[in-house]
């Protein structure tokens, strides 16, 4: 089944976002400051997030982008390179992500680790270069255009040097861990796809996402229990010419209308974490947004759910639901006053932003 759907623009208010806090760029130091926090510069304030690696699906990225929607300025720092070791993982960098962050009007910082430690036959504790990513700071600071813009604009004119400096980088510790890396040539081959231009750029990026996509379509991961064995590709347009290459967890056809859900599943907590979540929040603001939908060439009606289980819940209820089967729903599963705050802000988002959460037991 072939789902296509479009964004043309992201109107979205989140409110699960959390508190941050704020540090003077003066003593900010990527390495060691909160995954999400936020930076301020004489009177300009930041919200920033790291990611851990540019694999998008690995320690919630997505989750840290989140906690940083509500502000008016917001930065993501993404590696454009991990390498653990020649017995592990190397993720790159791909446009999707870069688009993706574009589309929510999150700056990019690209950038590279510099150190690492030897970890057996891997490394780990990576870190970054804290001088670059300042300067980058202070480069968007003095910068007057859109984040878009400014995301292009790192592409085709200063990817190729971040690449540089990240080949340099893993060179040095390799010789300082004596832990073997993977092959200099994969960096290289990543490097040639730059130059040539961003549109081959893209799509170089675009075939290692969809390969991902496909592999994702045939395997659940361990923290999903679907009540239908219906994963399926979406594919999403936005107006730049980008595709970004999601899995849906479950879809339903009714008719005319297809309703795209993500879920969420805890086996040992009431509810699915915070950080499940969020991470869930950040598909419903994509797939909320979405228009033109097709299946097969037919046009649908849309409807999206965040559908969240648990092993420990008894019944269910939706967003949609009154407040007196809501209640009624707390009072059977003796749910915590944080646990009833975290759901009511929760339903609170979903009506706002027109989309469905579903909450319940998986029986």
């Amino acid at each position: 089944m072939n789902i296509i759907g479009k964004i043309k623009k992201i109107e979205y208010k989140p409110y699960l976002g959390k508190e941050l806090i704020e540090i003077n760029l003066k003593d900010f130091n990527i390495n060691s400051s909160p995954t999400s926090s936020l930076i301020h510069d004489n009177k300009k304030i930041f919200a920033i997030s790291r990611w851990v690696s540019p694999k998008r699906t690995r320690s919630y990225p997505y989750e840290r982008v989140y906690n940083t929607l509500k502000y008016p300025k917001k930065i993501t720092i993404i590696p454009v390179v991990k390498d653990e070791g020649a017995i592990g993982e190397r993720d790159y960098l791909n446009w999707d992500t870069v688009s993706l962050m574009s589309l929510l009007d999150v700056f990019v910082i690209l950038a590279y680790y510099e150190t690492a430690e030897k970890k057996r036959n891997k490394i780990t504790n990576q870190k970054f270069n804290n001088n670059f990513v300042i300067k980058k700071i202070k480069d968007i600071e003095n910068f007057h255009s859109s984040a878009l813009h400014w995301n292009l604009n790192e592409l085709t004119e200063n990817l190729t040097d971040i690449v540089k400096n990240a080949k340099k980088s893993y060179e040095k510790i390799e010789n300082n861990t004596g832990v073997k890396l993977h092959s200099i040539f994969g960096l290289e081959k990543f490097q040639e796809e730059i130059n040539k231009n961003v549109s081959k750029f893209m799509e170089f990026s675009r075939a290692k996402a969809k390969e991902a996509q496909m592999r994702e379509v045939i395997t659940n991961q361990p923290k999903e229990k679907l009540s239908t064995l219906s994963k399926n590709n979406i594919t999403i347009e936005n107006y730049l010419g980008g595709k970004y290459f999601f899995t849906i967890d479950e879809k339903e056809i009714n008719d005319n209308q297809i309703t795209l859900i993500e879920s969420k599943y805890s086996k040992t907590s009431i509810i699915p974490s915070l950080a499940d979540i969020k991470d869930g929040l950040l598909k419903m603001m994509i797939f909320s947004n979405l228009v033109d939908i097709e299946v097969d060439g037919n046009k649908f009606n849309k409807e999206v759910v965040l559908n969240l289980s648990s092993e420990k819940l008894k019944d269910k209820i939706t967003s949609k639901d009154s407040n007196s089967v809501i209640n009624n729903f707390y009072n059977k599963n003796n749910l915590s006053r944080i646990h009833v705050n975290i759901i009511d802000t929760l339903f609170k988002e979903a009506n706002h932003n027109h989309f469905i959460v579903r909450l319940g037991g998986i029986k």
